[in-house]
């Protein structure tokens, strides 16, 4: 047998030469031609991914599909556990209810007297007529009830209260006004304060039958007046014939005519420092009886007020809580253009209701004449040309309309707790240096309902004022401007950084840091 000579190349076999080899040997060689001598070992190869066919396999089983159930129905249960758990945190967490206020409570009171309008070129009575005009005015500027002074001759007794002083109009321009007020959403209360309706001659409690008729008769002439549409009474404190016993009646007679929308309310115009002893305002008296006590923000003096002056009286009124009584508030004495701004933001800010004066709502700045502001006979367009009617300038009354409707818009305005603030603040000016407490030109209150904080800050001094860091670490020291007397701050701001201007008073709506985008 020929001997069969073996190449290897490549790792494969190949035969040299003539070589007759059995049928065994023949067959090995053929499949070693294509089968590699070196096969390499299964843990060396590279990992590839599954095939979409593979995965669907794989995926396919019964022990993958309970597994996919059981995550999904975990996952879901969870969600809706963590949402069980927020909507119960936030019904079961205490916050503050909200009171059911009454009309009275919420309104912004506007005194206005018809005699005002009156032209002396003119027969026409137009003072009601005047002011008839001007209730869609005054409903822009937020005024919810007018309060209308001297409608009545002052020797007008009780037998002809149903009647007007015709200098200032007649019975169906008031019954006109009556009308258009109801249209514009505005309630009208009718002042009594310049009535002696019973005599210095009648004592209360008094039973004789002329009092008795004398009583009559002025329920008459309020029922006259309540059929009309009169929304209230304002009597003085300095008449001591509105005793218990007549105030009862009274109230006797307003629940007739009162509705839910509608309540009838008697008000008490406090005309001296303090609320005079009388039997209304008694230990034995049904305070509910007088809804609202009209208190002055200044003391009543011949002259202008300082700021030392409105600032004692400004701390006495901050440090002292309100009474039982919701109390409303007016400016009162005289002071400067300034001072008066910064009375206004301290009368919208106060918890109560604000009165305001025919005038007020100008609000003029330091560069526009004492003339406007005493009523100089001026020409306004649109509004007439009735002598003692101030200029209203549509820039001046920017800050009235910003204050009274945020106060109709914020929670916090209306009816939140109140907070008097004795902070320190340190003066501004190089020359006087850091000047400690000051709290006699520094005054500033919180109004908060819930977690809303709106800050009052009024500066009655002649220097710039820079708040302390350390004034009050437990408030935000963000916030945002709501007004200013200076009509100049808008935006952002950090209490850490504020300055107080001169004669400024700023209202600020308090956040935490980094809640509020511009």
């Amino acid at each position: 047998m020929q001997d069969c000579l073996l190449i290897s190349r490549d790792t494969r076999v190949y035969l040299s030469g003539n070589c007759n080899c059995g049928p065994g040997m023949s067959r090995s060689l053929s499949v070693s031609e294509t089968v590699p001598l070196l096969i390499p070992d299964p843990e060396t190869q590279a990992w590839r991914p599954m095939s979409k066919q593979e995965l669907r396999l794989a995926a396919g089983g019964r022990g993958w599909r309970s597994v996919r159930l059981v995550l999904v129905v975990v996952f879901w249960l969870c969600w809706l556990g963590m949402l069980a758990a927020a909507v119960t945190i936030i019904v079961r967490s205490p916050r503050p209810a909200a009171p059911p206020l009454l009309w009275w409570q919420g309104a912004l009171f506007y005194r206005i007297q018809p005699s005002v309008f009156m032209d002396a070129q003119t027969q026409v009575p137009a003072g009601v007529d005047a002011v008839c005009e001007r209730l869609p005015y005054l409903k822009s500027l937020g005024v919810g009830a007018v309060i209308l002074e001297e409608l009545f001759r002052r020797d007008a007794s009780p037998t002809n209260l149903t009647s007007i002083d015709r200098r200032v109009g007649i019975l169906p321009q008031v019954h006109k006004l009556f009308v258009e007020s109801h249209k514009e959403g505005i309630k009208l209360v009718l002042s009594l304060c310049n009535l002696d309706l019973f005599g210095h001659q009648h004592s209360v409690g008094n039973n004789s039958n002329g009092t008795s008729e004398l009583f009559g008769s002025i329920q008459n002439a309020l029922q006259f007046w309540l059929d009309q549409g009169v929304s209230g009474f304002e009597i003085c404190d300095t008449d001591a014939a509105y005793s218990t016993k007549i105030l009862t009646e009274w109230r006797a007679l307003f629940k007739v005519f009162s509705t839910p929308d509608d309540e009838r309310i008697i008000m008490v115009k406090q005309t001296g420092e303090s609320l005079s002893p009388l039997n209304t305002f008694g230990p034995s008296t049904n305070q509910s009886l007088v809804e609202m006590v009209t208190r002055s923000l200044l003391p009543h003096a011949r002259h202008p007020l300082s700021s030392q002056e409105v600032a004692v009286a400004m701390e006495r009124h901050l440090s002292t809580p309100p009474g039982h009584i919701w109390p409303s508030w007016t400016v009162g004495g005289e002071a400067t253009p300034v001072l008066h701004r910064i009375l206004l933001v301290l009368m919208m800010t106060l918890p109560g209701s604000p009165v305001v004066k025919y005038g007020e709502e100008t609000v003029p700045s330091s560069n526009v004449s004492a003339q406007i502001w005493e009523g100089e006979p001026v020409t306004t367009p649109g509004q007439g040309n009735s002598i003692g009617e101030p200029k209203i300038n549509p820039s001046a009354s920017a800050l009235f309309r910003s204050l009274s409707h945020s106060r109709l818009r914020e929670e916090s305005l209306l009816y939140g707790t109140f907070t008097f603030l004795p902070f320190n603040t340190t003066s501004s000016n190089p020359a006087n240096g850091t000047l400690g407490p000051e709290s006699d030109s520094v005054l500033a209150f919180l109004r908060s309902w819930g977690c809303v904080h709106f800050l009052v800050l009024l500066n009655l001094g002649p220097e710039t004022r820079v708040l302390d860091p350390a004034w009050a670490p437990w408030l935000p020291t963000e916030g945002v401007f709501v007004a200013s007397t200076g009509l100049d701050r808008l935006g952002a701001t950090s209490l850490e950084t504020l300055r107080l201007q001169p004669e400024e008073a700023v209202v600020i709506k308090l956040f935490e840091s980094g809640s509020y985008s511009p």
